[in-house]
């Protein structure tokens, strides 16, 4: 025995060192699975609420472009707005406030304005509408559709 050991009372044999090194060994062990697993699940989540949230989105987006357009065609052939359209389409862009990214929000709330203005135009002959979709002005929704692509794409790179 080592006599410094003895001195000291740290006199250990080999088969207590040896069980206290498989014991150090299986809770390193287990604690690195634990936080392997931990790790996994915690980034499995983020890309399951990443996919449900574009997809809660894409569905917003889709309700607003089909809402906006109706409103639009309306606006070209009426003076005087829908008012429940008009409040439904609102009420979409209520709810980009809180879920999209300001860039979404203006370009719809451009969209949005875009009509009211329209509405206080004259009502549009079919060769005024002609005009307007030969010099593309009649497409109200490419800044917006843009932002949204915008948008996915960063979302695209946040999940992976």
């Amino acid at each position: 025995m080592n006599p410094i050991r003895v001195a000291l009372g740290l006199s250990m044999d080999a088969s207590i060192i040896s069980a206290l090194a498989a014991l150090i060994g299986a809770a390193i062990g287990g604690l690195t699975s634990v936080l392997a697993s931990w790790l996994t699940q915690k980034t499995q989540t983020r890309a399951q609420w990443l996919t449900h949230e574009t997809i809660r989105r894409q569905e917003l987006y889709k309700e607003f472009i089909e809402e906006a357009a109706n409103c639009y065609a309306d606006a070209l052939q009426h003076e005087k707005p829908e008012i429940p359209a008009w409040i439904e389409l609102y009420a979409k862009i209520g709810r980009m406030r809180v879920v999209s990214s300001p860039r979404v929000v203006v370009s719809a709330e451009q969209v949005g304005q875009k009509i009211i203005d329209t509405y206080m135009e004259p009502n549009k002959t079919f060769l005024e509408v002609r005009e307007l979709i030969h010099t593309k002005a009649i497409d109200i929704l490419s800044d917006f559709g843009r932002a949204c692509r915008e948008e996915f794409d960063a979302l695209r790179t946040r999940r992976f």
